[in-house]
């Protein structure tokens, strides 16, 4: 399973740097992060894949 992070909507073109085997981030052209791929998301967000629920408090976008 695999999670996509979306910072940015609309198509644009990115640059992809891989953090880890797992993990990816897409920067823009002014290397703005505008996304974040993570493969195998429920081992490494720690959910079950049949009942998947993220919750996010207090995010602030600069």
């Amino acid at each position: 399973d695999a999670a996509y992070i979306s910072f940015k909507k609309g198509p644009t073109q990115v640059t992809t740097i891989r953090i880890t085997e797992d993990v990816a981030i897409d920067l823009g052209l002014y290397e703005e992060i505008v996304g974040i791929e993570i493969l195998d998301a429920s081992v490494h967000l720690g959910f079950k894949k049949e009942a998947p629920k993220i919750e996010l408090e207090n995010l602030v976008l600069a």
